[in-house]
């Protein structure tokens, strides 16, 4: 008699007990996890540098950094705002995953920390299916993105926390139905908190950092 075997059951499964140790380390050394996900130039880094000045020094910040590439760009840029960073080379996958990041944890003062970012690779797609263990899951969409991603990229909007909608300094320039955006959001996931913000002007971060410092603390 033969016999089938889900290897992708098998992965995920794997995948999701060593998740739940990765949040156990972060919460013995009392750091909140946070995963953030978008599309190459949804401004990942810029939010996050931008989140960073708004929240310390009140809180203890560091970042791991994916990229399908063994550079360390984005990493340098957060060790040059003040905060330890990790980069992690995923050789080509277009996600991180909790192996991944178990590798990563043992690399940063866990105990000088009270929030750990994690820049997921870019990607609308795969990082959504692969838990980290984190406590919170943010998008960051963009506008030049067009109001229609949450129709045609469900998925990674169902299990997030919260959406940044980043570059709205480029509404008046750009055919972007935010009421329509919104509304996508709101009825693949309504619980989830939306934030309009502008890294270039700085414009509605206070409001993003103020739902975080709350989740954190």
């Amino acid at each position: 008699m033969s016999k089938t075997i889900s290897i992708v059951e098998d992965i995920m499964s794997a995948n999701d007990q060593l998740a739940a140790q990765n949040r156990a380390q972060l919460e013995t050394h009392g750091v909140f996890g946070l995963n953030i996900m978008a599309s190459p130039g949804a401004g990942k880094t810029s939010t996050i540098l931008r989140t960073i000045e708004a929240v310390t020094p009140g809180l203890r910040v560091g970042v791991v950094e994916g990229d399908t590439a063994a550079v360390t760009i984005d990493a340098d840029k957060i060790v040059a705002a003040g905060c330890p960073a990790i980069q992690i080379n995923t050789g080509g996958s277009c996600h991180l995953d909790a192996v991944m990041l178990a590798k990563a944890l043992p690399q940063l003062p866990l105990d000088e920390l009270d929030l750990l970012i994690v820049e997921n690779v870019g990607n609308l797609i795969c990082p959504g299916a692969f838990n980290l263990g984190t406590h919170a899951n943010v998008v960051i969409a963009s506008v030049p993105e067009g109001d229609d991603k949450p129709y045609k990229y469900p998925n990674i909007y169902r299990g997030i926390d919260a959406l940044i909608l980043n570059k709205v300094d480029l509404r008046p320039y750009i055919d972007f139905d935010q009421p329509y955006f919104e509304r996508g959001i709101h009825l693949l996931n309504p619980g989830a908190a939306i934030f309009p913000i502008s890294c270039k002007t700085g414009e509605g971060v206070e409001a993003w950092a103020s739902w975080l410092r709350a989740k954190v603390r």
